[in-house]
């Protein structure tokens, strides 16, 4: 296989170190080795490979494929033995990591080239696809579609060194802005939802058709983490993927829209609802009619997520209160119905 061209030698990465929570093989893996970025994980895997070396204790294994197929990618995954070292100065306090990477952390030079998707209700979703790769990749190189967070978009800094790294290795690398985020059209009189899978499995399908000789794999970020792990549940053993990753899922959005309204997590809270605003507003028109239960002024003037939710979001879903939104919302139901392998990363809270 041809190895693809650097993108850039203009930007510089720094290896960023996650604490490993959740690694999960769902029983039983498919027959058909699937490759992991050189690792390959079937069936015919046997439990007499030998155990991996001691790993992170915060590592939970839930496994229906075989010791051995577990192990077989634990070997590979050397990140896993390594103690986490938080950043210098200011590793002590969550928050101050987070405030520090939103203002600090480099935002890598990529071209990208967009296609507008319609999908099957008119509406219309962006993919951002790293320019000259349909001429320098082979078809069957791997393929990673990135699931950026609430109100993500493939302009975001995270988005981006995860893109470029995915990209250094010889993969295929393809952004899903949702309806609104990252300039994404809006056509009709409804944005993305955590209960909405009808984009992420057209948008899947559409690739899996555009590149039939790779194997496909997803990261998601936070909501899109949900989304992502909601769409492996109800795909089960039909799912086109042949791996994922969830980073910082909120799984259960019931407890998160709680954790939302305490102590400085009002910040984060804030600024989301921001985000949602602005992105509204610039499709209020096609909102001004909306009738019924729609509270536009909310959605439009929110202070919080919930109230933007509640203006709008749950209205649009069909749902009858914020809650029942939430709860027929989150990732955690899903998890057992995954057929395919799923790495789940979450952060180590610590109480600073």
């Amino acid at each position: 296989m041809a190895r693809a061209p650097p993108l850039s030698p203009l930007y510089h990465l720094r290896p960023i170190t996650f604490v490993p929570t959740q690694l999960l093989f769902p029983s039983p893996i498919r027959t058909k080795p699937r490759s992991i970025s050189g690792i390959h994980v079937s069936s015919a895997a046997t439990d007499a490979m030998p155990s991996h070396p001691e790993h992170h204790p915060s590592l939970e294994i839930i496994a229906g494929g075989g010791v051995g197929a577990r192990d077989s990618v634990l070997l590979a995954l050397k990140t896993l033995t390594r103690p986490y070292t938080p950043f210098p100065m200011i590793g002590w306090n969550r928050h101050m990591e987070t405030i520090f990477a939103s203002f600090f952390r480099s935002l890598p030079d990529v071209r990208l080239r967009r296609e507008c998707l319609r999908t099957q209700d008119n509406g219309c979703v962006a993919l951002d696809w790293v320019s000259g790769d349909h001429r320098h990749l082979p078809p069957e190189s791997p393929l990673l579609i990135l699931l950026p967070g609430l109100t993500g978009g493939s302009g975001d800094s995270y988005v981006r060194h995860m893109l470029v790294r995915a990209r250094s290795k010889g993969w295929r690398v393809v952004v899903f802005n949702s309806r609104g985020c990252g300039d994404s059209p809006v056509t009709t009189p409804q944005f993305y939802s955590a209960s909405f899978l009808g984009d992420m499995r057209e948008v899947v399908e559409h690739v899996a058709a555009r590149y039939p000789k790779a194997n496909l794999y997803a990261v998601g970020w936070s909501l899109g983490a949900n989304i992502l792990v909601r769409y492996l549940g109800q795909e089960s053993h039909t799912c086109h993927l042949s791996g994922a990753v969830s980073l910082c899922n909120p799984f259960n959005l019931v407890i998160a829209d709680e954790d939302f309204h305490k102590g400085f997590n009002n910040v984060y809270d804030k600024a989301l609802a921001s985000s949602l605003c602005k992105i509204f507003k610039k499709h209020a028109l096609l909102f001004e009619d909306m009738g019924g239960e729609y509270n536009i002024p909310l959605a439009a003037n929110a202070k919080s997520v919930r109230d933007f939710d509640e203006g709008l979001t749950r209205v649009s879903f069909g749902f009858k209160s914020v809650d029942d939104y939430y709860s027929n919302s989150s990732s955690s139901d899903s998890i057992k119905h995954v057929r395919i392998p799923l790495l789940c990363i979450q952060v180590w809270i610590s109480e600073a």
